[in-house]
């Protein structure tokens, strides 16, 4: 269509189109196929993309009780039947569909406004697990509050800040073992394929067990034995709440997936709910209860914006009793989310052919993370897991988004959804168990990168990826991945250099290569600049090539400078690029 091509045109030209390096503007860096309508209609592929962590993030953080105080007693101290309780973790969930929804928003517009990359964010699968049912627990079981383990991650996003302002987050996420990143992506995406399979975050396909560590399970919660928690064998896989989140959740959704359907998760989501809602199904969301009336009452608003009461600014700063728990929830977050946000804007920035081959860097990578650290901290006030790049947004880029735009877009579309909280709230597990699965299956396509020839990388790897869902944690899974990765390669290395080099594995030459540095160095763009003496240190150096030079009359270059004189004053020509 015409107008199309002329608002296109226009925008291009404009200060708008300059700033974002659209087609067009003559920018020096412009990125080709780059249009403003193409980078909207990307930005809502990606919104429809990411959609689900709205229910599904709320779903699960609100299994750890929140703020909320539980005073069942002997018989149920869990509160798993206490009303109080369990109308107080309905308000947390209402309130977690709103930070969720905010934080995304603004970390998403920020990323796409300040980095120009077509990258949303938003609180992760795998830490958000993690943060639930590792650190805080099921109800509040864990080894921290649910307000301590806050604490840590508004502390981690600002230490995250001061490694990405410096440098070093890029360094610590290039100098990982390549086959542990790897692993560590597969080992979380197996961990949440188990969540999914549970009863309290997904479709209550398994259940635990006393003689094997899992159980065949498929029955309505009603029926669960209350002593063992185990399903009746006469009612075993006939929950028909599991049925439709299998078929309509699941099958429908990755047959959507299959023929390319935009929107193929929240599509599926939206099916098993709306077949979930009416009141007089079997498989209503809303039973005839206390809990269940006041879900309905909510749910009845359809468009409010519920108001953050119970997780906004619930920080608590006295952590001297949880030292030790609260150091290694510290670093764990710190580590995965190294891992984790680091991996996906590698891999995004790839796909969007941003990256440089010279430093292995991407194109604003100091300003991204950034806006990831801040954006860590403020979720965390707002009661969040620690927030992180989607791996989702390659629906964006797939629809053609390449630069900014596209990200502030999905912010945009996720601010809106702040006022449908009543729809998002009222998700059923079963609607979302399968997409669990479904971004699980997604997050093991890295185990075919592992390096399996050599037993120095393959056992570590493997060791990871089975620790995390076996433990049900994602940090015991790291950590004896990273211990024998350390301690099978400093034997080897020691037994080499005793024996002078004549005692190494016969296949040693097939081990993944690992060094502390890193091609382009340890210290940000910007800092290289600012030690060079240049003023405006904030601005990348005026591109020059070999070309240009060599086009240039033979005296006229003599007079101004040597080639050695000219290569220390523009390192992007001897390959150290700004």
């Amino acid at each position: 269509m015409g107008w199309v091509h002329s608002v296109n045109a226009k925008v291009a030209k404009s200060p708008v189109g300059r700033w974002f390096q659209l087609d067009g503007s003559g920018h020096s860096k412009e990125r080709k196929g780059s249009y403003f309508f193409t980078e909207v209609r990307a930005g809502v592929a990606a919104f429809f993309a990411m959609a689900y962590i709205l229910a599904v993030n709320s779903s699960i953080l609100s299994d750890t009780g929140g703020t909320c105080v539980c005073n069942g007693g002997a018989d149920d101290p869990v509160c798993n039947v206490n009303e109080e309780y369990m109308l107080c973790v309905a308000e947390i969930k209402r309130d977690l569909v709103t930070a969720t929804a905010a934080i995304s928003a603004l970390s998403s517009f920020c990323m796409g406004l300040f980095a120009n990359l077509p990258v949303s964010l938003a609180p992760g699968m795998g830490l958000n697990a993690y943060f639930a049912y590792t650190v805080v627990g099921y109800h509040g079981t864990g080894t921290v509050p649910y307000s301590v383990a806050l604490t840590a991650i508004f502390v981690e996003g600002w230490v995250f800040f001061a490694l990405a302002l410096f440098g070093m987050r890029q360094w610590l996420a290039r100098a990982i073992p390549r086959s542990i990143k790897l692993a560590t992506s597969v080992g979380i995406g197996l961990f949440l394929t188990l969540i999914g399979f549970t009863y309290s975050e997904g479709i209550g396909l398994l259940t635990g067990a006393q003689d094997t560590p899992l159980e065949l399970a498929g029955c309505p919660s009603a029926d669960l034995d209350p002593d063992t928690g185990l399903c009746p064998d006469g009612s075993k896989m006939r929950n028909p709440a599991m049925w439709i989140g299998i078929f309509c959740g699941g099958v429908l959704t990755v047959l959507l997936m299959m023929y390319r359907v935009k929107g193929a998760i929240i599509a599926g989501i939206l099916l098993v709910s709306i077949i979930s809602w009416p009141r007089t199904t079997s498989v209503t969301y809303f039973p005839y209860t206390t809990v269940g009336d006041d879900a309905f009452d909510f749910f009845k608003k359809v468009v409010d914006f519920h108001q953050i009461s119970k997780t906004l600014n619930v920080q608590r700063w006295d952590i001297s009793e949880y030292g030790g728990q609260f150091g290694l929830a510290f670093i764990t977050f710190l580590y995965v989310d190294i891992l984790d946000c680091t991996g996906t804007l590698y891999s995004m920035a790839r796909f969007a052919n941003v990256i440089d081959p010279v430093t292995e860097d991407f194109e604003g990578s100091t300003i991204a993370y950034m806006v990831d650290a801040i954006s860590i901290s403020i979720g965390s006030l707002l009661g969040c897991s620690p927030v992180t790049a989607f791996i989702e947004s390659g629906a964006g880029i797939s629809e053609g988004g390449r630069t900014g735009l596209t990200s502030m877009t999905t912010g945009l579309c996720f601010f809106v959804s702040i006022f449908f909280a009543p729809i998002f709230a009222s998700i059923p597990p079963w609607a979302t168990g399968c997409v669990l699965v479904l971004v699980g299956s997604m997050m093991m396509m890295a185990v075919t990168e592992i390096n399996w020839r050599y037993l120095g990388d393959a056992i570590p790897a493997f060791v990871t990826i089975a620790a995390m869902p076996f433990t049900y944690s994602i940090a015991d899974g790291l950590i004896g991945g990273i211990c024998l990765y350390i301690t099978l390669n400093t034997v080897v290395w020691l037994i080499e250099k005793v024996s002078g080099g004549r005692i190494v594995p016969p296949n040693k030459a097939e081990k993944d290569p690992w060094t502390w540095r890193v091609r382009g160095g340890i210290l940000p763009p910007w800092m290289k600049r600012l030690t060079r003496g240049k003023k405006d240190f904030w601005r990348e150096n005026t591109p020059i090539t070999t070309e240009s030079i060599s086009d240039a009359p033979v005296e006229e270059k003599m007079a101004k400078t040597s080639s050695k004189d000219l290569a220390k004053g523009h390192p992007e020509i001897t390959g150290l690029h700004d």
